[in-house]
């Protein structure tokens, strides 16, 4: 990313906040490792540094998930726990969880940020993510009635509809500085569920829909990741709560994606 031409926008646009969503995602960035090491770590930096001088006020920067490992806990994982991830994405990820915190101690800039599970929306079409299945499934149910799942039926997942990821993005921006005490990123969490779940789910309005199982590469990311997550410390500095479970999730995607 050009930093030059970075630093003219925020000067000419008179931007305070920037909420830096760039990414090369787990699935896809394990087919080009330097490629999204460089997108994921030189678009961070090029932020802080603004920040850092005064150019910028405040920055979301997203984290993932993916900074778990295989040594995590799996179940309710923590705030603070084993973070040994085993993908590209993941150690781009818990390596910029530190560059954030350490800008925030060193140079008193103010980043926030989310650990993201799986995000589900209707807008947009899956982008090279493991957990992009469960959008995926939703297109395919209603194209074709059945779907190829590259992951095992039982594989649990942290999942979270857009809505509620976008309201978690807003609030925790809109949080006065002294309540966002955690400066690398906070466990965010909605509900987790597998394949076999999310389709017996949609067979509630698609009665006749299959699935069918092939797995491939991806099986090997999401087995290191968590299958639930602990956010109590998002819920209690600064108010976070879901509000879109399985079944009603499935209702809106289903109801939009009819178009």
């Amino acid at each position: 990313m050009d930093y030059d031409a970075i630093q003219d926008v925020v000067i000419n646009y008179e931007i305070t906040d920037v909420y830096l969503m760039a990414a090369m995602l787990s699935a896809t960035a394990e087919k080009f490792p330097m490629k999204a090491w460089n997108l994921n770590m030189n678009s961070l930096f090029n932020i802080l540094n603004l920040a850092r001088d005064g150019k910028i006020d405040r920055i979301f920067w997203p984290s993932s998930i993916a900074v778990f490992g295989p040594t995590t806990t799996k179940e309710n994982t923590p705030q603070h726990s084993i973070m040994e991830p085993s993908t590209v994405y993941g150690i781009s990820k818990q390596t910029g969880e530190r560059w954030c915190e350490y800008y925030h101690n060193k140079y008193g800039v103010d980043v926030r940020s989310v650990r993201y599970p799986g995000l589900i929306s209707y807008k947009t079409q899956p982008g090279g993510g493991t957990t992009d299945y469960a959008v995926d499934i939703y297109h395919k149910a209603l194209k074709h009635k059945k779907y190829i799942c590259f992951l095992n039926e039982e594989n649990t997942l942290p999942m979270m509809f857009m809505d509620d990821a976008i309201r978690a993005t807003v609030n925790i921006m809109l949080a006065a500085p002294e309540d966002v005490k955690i400066r690398n990123a906070y466990n965010l969490a909605a509900m987790s569920f597998n394949p076999k779940q999310i389709t017996e789910s949609i067979q509630k309005h698609i009665p006749d829909f299959k699935i069918k199982y092939e797995l491939d590469f991806r099986q090997d990311i999401a087995d290191s990741w968590p299958q639930s997550i602990d956010d109590s410390l998002a819920r209690k500095d600064w108010g976070w709560e879901p509000e879109i479970d399985l079944d009603e999730m499935t209702k809106i995607m289903i109801e939009n994606l009819k178009g």
